[in-house]
C-alpha cells in the first residue's frame, strides 16, 4: 500500500496543483495540516483536499483561520488568517472546524499529528524524530503505530527505527529547508520506506496573486528561496 503524503499547502493553489500533478499512482492521499493561511486561495486549495475526500488534521494556522484571531503570529501569519477568514465561506470554515488534531490511517498502522503527537504547536523538527514519538502517538493500551506523520516546521525529512518510521513530508505550499520547489513525500508501506520528492512550480505566479491580493510582498518574495 502507498499514501502520497502532504502538509502546509497554505493556501498555495499552484504549488498543490503541480504536486498532484506530479504524484505517483498512491493508493490514497493524507494531509498534516494548514491547508489554509499565508497564500490567496484558501478557498481554491480547502475544495481541492474536500473533493478528493482527503484525511486532513487541523494545523495551527487552520484553528487560527476558523477562530478569526492570529494571535502570536507575525505580520505575514496574520495577513494570511485575516485574509483566508474572509475569503472561506461557512460551509469551508466549518470542514476545516471539524478537522481532528490528530488521527490513524491505514488500520492504524499510520499516525498524524500536524506539530507533535502531545505538544500540538511544537516544531518537531529532524533532531527530534525518535522512536519516543511513536509511541507518543499510539493509542493507549494499543499497538505503537508503525509510522508518525508531522507538518509544521516545512522542513522535509524522515527517520528510520526498529521501531517505525517518523516523517515530515515538507510543505507544500512555503518550504522553509532552502529548496524552493513543493515538497511532498511517497509512503509505502509494504515495507516502509519514503520517497521524498520535490516539484517546481510557477513561483512568479504565486508572487503576483500575493500581491494583487493585497497581502504582504514578502510571502511571495520568500518562496523564490525556500525560506
Amino acid at each position: 500500500m502507498k499514501l502520497g503524503v502532504i502538509s502546509d499547502v497554505h493556501g498555495n493553489r499552484v504549488a498543490l496543483e503541480a504536486v498532484l500533478d506530479d504524484m505517483p499512482s498512491v493508493d490514497g492521499l493524507v494531509c498534516a495540516g494548514d491547508v489554509v493561511g499565508y497564500n490567496p486561495w484558501p478557498a481554491e486549495c480547502v475544495a481541492e483536499l474536500r473533493e478528493r475526500d482527503v484525511p486532513t488534521v487541523k494545523g495551527n494556522h487552520d484553528r487560527a483561520v476558523v477562530a478569526g484571531s492570529a494571535s502570536g503570529f507575525n505580520s505575514m501569519g496574520r495577513a494570511g488568517v485575516e485574509y483566508a477568514h474572509r475569503e472561506l465561506d461557512a460551509e469551508a470554515l466549518d470542514w476545516l472546524d471539524d478537522l481532528p488534531e490528530g488521527m490513524t490511517v491505514a488500520d492504524g498502522r499510520v499516525a498524524v499529528v500536524h506539530g507533535h503527537p502531545e505538544r500540538r504547536d511544537h516544531y518537531t523538527y529532524p533532531e527530534e524524530f525518535d522512536p519516543e514519538l511513536l509511541a507518543a502517538a499510539g493509542a493507549p493500551g494499543g499497538d505503537d503505530p508503525d509510522v508518525l506523520v508531522l507538518g509544521h516546521t516545512h522542513v522535509q525529512a524522515y527517520e528510520r527505527f526498529a521501531e517505525g518510521v517518523v516523517m515530515n513530508p515538507g510543505s507544500v505550499g512555503q518550504p522553509r529547508d532552502g529548496d524552493p520547489r513543493a515538497a511532498y513525500a511517497v509512503l509505502d508501506l509494504d515495507d516502509l520506506t519514503v520517497e521524498e520528492r520535490r516539484v517546481e512550480y510557477d513561483v512568479d505566479a504565486v508572487a503576483e496573486a500575493v500581491e494583487a491580493a493585497g497581502l504582504p510582498k514578502r510571502i511571495g518574495s520568500r518562496l523564490y528561496d525556500g525560506r
